[in-house]
């Protein structure tokens, strides 16, 4: 009887941290956000294309790896890897991405569905489409471990 109660407990305590474990995809949360929200079809401004590679030197990088836009702006941003390994997006305050790439490092197989954020295959293409809510400078990155470190970085400045 005792040993199936210890089971029994044993098996409660698993299902409540499971939602814990939950989080480690980074699913929900960030729907609105310091650098904006998600957008819709109807109100995009314009579409920016941009590339992710790796380069003969090494590097990797976005280009463009610089993004202006005005606050209220709903902006595709259209993505192709054309680099030969998986690439990822992530666009939030300077601080936010710290923060992120110090948890890549730690779970670098982390599955993203966050809005802010896209990961390809290589040869792969996707979309955002993102409202930007707040004028700043903010950024993006991919934090897959080591890329960021070679050069894998852009800024968005965000006009009042």
């Amino acid at each position: 009887m005792m040993i199936e109660l210890k089971l029994v407990f044993a098996l409660m305590a698993a299902i409540a941290v499971t939602p814990a474990f939950a989080a480690g995809n980074h699913a929900g949360g960030h729907d609105v956000m310091e650098i904006g929200k998600p957008g819709t079809k109807a109100a995009i401004k314009r579409t920016v294309v941009i590339s992710m590679k790796e380069k003969d030197d090494g590097s990797m990088v976005f280009e463009p790896s610089v993004l202006k836009v005005k606050k209220g702006e709903t902006i595709r941003l259209k993505f192709n890897n054309m680099g030969e390994t998986d690439h990822e997006f992530v666009m939030d305050r300077h601080e936010g991405i710290q923060e992120h790439k110090a948890l890549m490092q730690k779970f670098p197989e982390m599955e993203h569905a966050d809005p802010n954020s896209i990961r390809l295959a290589a040869g792969g293409s996707g979309e955002i489409i993102w409202t930007f809510a707040k004028a700043g400078d903010f950024g993006f990155a991919c934090l897959l471990p080591g890329h960021y470190e070679s050069g894998m970085k852009g800024e968005i400045t965000v006009a009042p």
